[in-house]
């Protein structure tokens, strides 16, 4: 059997604030037990998404250090069509949340957004625009 991707995990430098973004986005997402605690999901499908703490990485991995550059993951959801992809954007930029791109019809044929997660992931908002989906 090859190995099957199961979990996406995400290191946080403020677990409260992270969870709330992602709440935003529609994650059902327990609360943590403390400031430093493990936090997971599992999604429709069986993949699991798991926030920790830069102390609680750095417990098990006492080298670790935070990555340079622009991005550390990224992570894309799927809206029910282009007026979902705006409505959720303006949403998170009202909530404080940095808007790295603003809604566009890409080329591809999605509409598109990009909204930064509060330790600078790209979160990408996507619609499939009509008569483009595969």
């Amino acid at each position: 059997m090859a190995p099957t991707l199961n979990l996406v995990g995400i290191v946080t430098r403020d677990l409260p604030v992270s969870l709330a973004f992602y709440r935003r986005l529609g994650l059902d997402l327990p609360e943590p037990d403390g400031p430093d605690d493990h936090v997971e999901t599992t999604l429709p499908g069986g993949l699991r998404v798991a926030w920790d703490t830069v102390d609680v990485v750095r417990s098990f991995t006492p080298g670790w250090t935070e990555p340079s550059g622009s991005a550390r993951i990224g992570l894309a959801f799927l809206c029910a069509d282009a007026a979902e992809v705006d409505a959720t954007h303006d949403a998170l930029v009202a909530a404080g949340h940095h808007s790295a791109h603003a809604p566009w019809d890409a080329f591809w044929g999605q509409r598109y957004a990009t909204v930064l997660d509060p330790d600078g992931n790209p979160v990408d908002l996507f619609a499939w625009l009509p008569g483009s989906q595969p």
